[in-house]
This record gives structure tokens, sequence and C-alpha cells, in this order.
């Protein structure tokens, strides 16, 4: 697990706009903000990297070459016991994390109110990971999709990678409300991305799941996590990098903005 002592300590203080972390959420609702999120939680890396590579899998009989490669060598877990192992230990301690990285953030000095911003925030984010895995489920009904073990017919998309994405994503979104030195914010979330990419990985070597599957799940579950999330947690824009892609006539374009 990605280790976070500062974490621990109650988060106490406020936003850079004064407001705690989680006492404007399910506010009244802001359309524009809706709309942007939803633009920015789709054309972000997270979300079109995955998708892009999953559609990329589905081109000739590459999904079914790589699965097959991955099962026959694992060559990052050793054998699909261990990967069928790694998938579950991986997502426990992003899950727990959300959690811990939630409480930490600053929401305020006044305990009764501290509670209550806590409690709405943790709504949200309850709300972003039930979305995932409802979505995901239904994806999984809809599409029909044979395993690679050929155990059952839900292999897309994979609700393994769906739910370690979304509990990343989560936790990184709390971890930019978060205080703590600059260096060690990406490391932290650079640790959870690959922590979520273990958990996808391992459901391929396990034979349970296609690589387009696993991409799939990641792309669905960085999606509708971070549009619920920065659509009606209603937090101030930081002052971090965006990277999003556009469409445009004709090919795509990329915005790269800093936001002061």
């Amino acid at each position: 697990m990605v280790f976070l002592p500062a974490l621990i300590l109650p988060g106490c203080g406020t936003l850079p706009n004064d407001r705690g972390w989680g006492q404007d959420a399910f506010s009244t609702i802001d359309f524009d903000r809706v709309s942007r999120a939803a633009h920015d939680a789709f054309f972000s890396i997270n979300t079109l990297a995955p998708l892009a590579g999953a559609l990329a899998f589905s081109v000739d009989d590459f999904d079914e070459r790589v699965s097959d490669w991955a099962v026959k060598h694992t060559p990052v877990f050793g054998s699909k016991d261990e990967a069928g192992d790694a998938s579950n230990y991986l997502t426990t301690p992003l899950h727990v994390e959300v959690l811990i990285t939630a409480l930490a953030t600053p929401s305020g000095d006044v305990p009764d109110e501290w509670m209550v911003s806590k409690f709405k925030g943790l709504g949200v984010e309850l709300a972003a990971m039930g979305a995932a895995r409802s979505t995901t489920n239904w994806l999984k009904g809809a599409t029909d999709r044979t395993r690679p073990d050929k155990s059952s017919d839900v292999s897309f998309p994979s609700a393994h990678a769906s739910s370690a994405f979304s509990f990343a994503t989560l936790a990184n979104r709390n971890i930019d409300s978060i205080g703590m030195p600059g260096t060690l914010k990406p490391a932290i979330k650079a640790g959870n991305l690959l922590f979520a990419s273990g958990v996808a990985w391992a459901r391929v070597e396990e034979q349970r799941h296609y690589p387009s599957d696993v991409l799939a799940g990641a792309a669905l579950g960085h999606f509708l996590t971070a549009f619920i999330h920065d659509a009606f947690l209603s937090l101030p824009d930081d002052g971090d990098v965006d990277f999003t892609v556009f469409g445009v006539e004709g090919g795509a374009g990329v915005e790269l903005s800093f936001r002061f």
C-alpha cells in the first residue's frame, strides 16, 4: 500500500477559497461546472489513452494473441493464481486510501461543520464509485462477451479495472486538496495509477479478461469518477497543469492550461 503517514492527521483548515472540502457538495447545481466537468473528464489523458488502447486491441486478433501470451508467460505475477490474488490485494489499499485522503482534506476547524462537510464530500465520492460500478455491470450484461477462460459471458469491461481506476482517481483528486510537499504529490499519485494498472494487468494474466476489457474498464472508471467528483463536489480550481485533448475538424487538438 502507498504509505501516507502525513495524512493520518485530521484534515483541519480550509481550501484556498476559505471553504472546507465537502462544504459545498450537492449545493445548487452549476450547469456550466457540470458541462466543464464532463468535457474535462472525457478528454483527460487518463480516459483517452486507455480508450484508444482498447480500440487498438480490437483490431484483428491482437486482443486474443496478447491474452494468450500473458497467460502462457505470466511475466509480471508469475502464475495465474498469483495474478488472481494480486488483483484483489492491490485493489484494497486503493479503496482504503480514498477514505484516508478524504478524511485528511481540509474541512474546517469546527467539529460539527467538519463532520457535515466530510459526510457530504464522501457522499459525492460514494456516488462516483457507485456510478462506475453500476455502469460497468450494465455494460457486462449488454455486451455479453465470453471471458478468455470461458467461465462466463461478462468479460467486457473489467469491473476490477473500473473500480481500481475509480479509487485511484478519487485518491488523487483528494491528494490535490491536501497540503504536502510538492515533490511528494506526484510520486503518490503515480503510485496509485501504478497500483490500478497492476490490478488491470493481473486480470489479464489470470485469464479473466482480454486487454481491451481492462483498458475499457480503466477509461470508464476514470471518466465517470472524475466527472461526478468535479461536477458535484464544487471544489475551487487548483493551480495544477491541465492537459486535455479535444476534437477539431479533420483531427484533434491539445490544450495545455495553467490555473492560478
